[in-house]
């Protein structure tokens, strides 16, 4: 018999490899960032951009899936982009700053690199029919501009 309920909860972001992904990251970055002295107020600052970004991972694919939109996918996927890319290089900042255990973030690395290769076949994925033009031109499908005449305004309005 099916189920509606069912069928919903299989299509929930949580169920996406990324979004998986994401948080095993986020595990991860947790419990390195569980070994940072409190007393250190700089490693302190660190971790909570660490945590910051390694919770996007998984905080901006459920915001991305939620918005279906192609321009709100988009942005959704540039704001993981930064984050992955920020939590990727914050080993230079904890070595830079004394973190004793900076050799563990090696295992955090090699899963983004995990998450990228996921992220690439999840935006592929996005579908570049459903959206709304981006007036300022960075989030449109190919082959649509920020000039571009937009077909809905074809639509006659008609109030009553």
């Amino acid at each position: 018999m099916f189920d509606d309920n069912d069928d919903l909860e299989e299509m929930t972001p949580k169920n996406l490899p990324i979004y998986k992904k994401g948080q095993e990251i986020y595990k991860v970055v947790r419990e390195i960032a569980d070994l940072i002295p409190e007393e250190n107020e700089i490693l302190q600052d660190i971790k909570m951009q660490m945590l910051s970004d390694a919770a996007m991972l998984t905080v901006k694919v459920a915001g991305a899936e939620g918005g279906d939109l192609y321009d709100i996918r988009m942005q959704n996927a540039a704001l993981i982009r930064k984050a992955a890319n920020d939590l990727m290089v914050q080993n230079h900042s904890l070595e830079s700053y004394g973190f004793e255990y900076v050799e563990y973030f090696n295992i955090v690395r090699n899963l983004i690199e995990e998450y990228r290769l996921l992220f690439i076949d999840w935006v592929e994925g996005f579908d570049k029919w459903n959206y709304i033009t981006d007036r300022w031109g960075l989030f449109n499908p190919p082959g649509v501009g920020p000039h571009d005449k937009d077909p809905d305004d074809d639509i006659p309005f008609n109030p009553d």
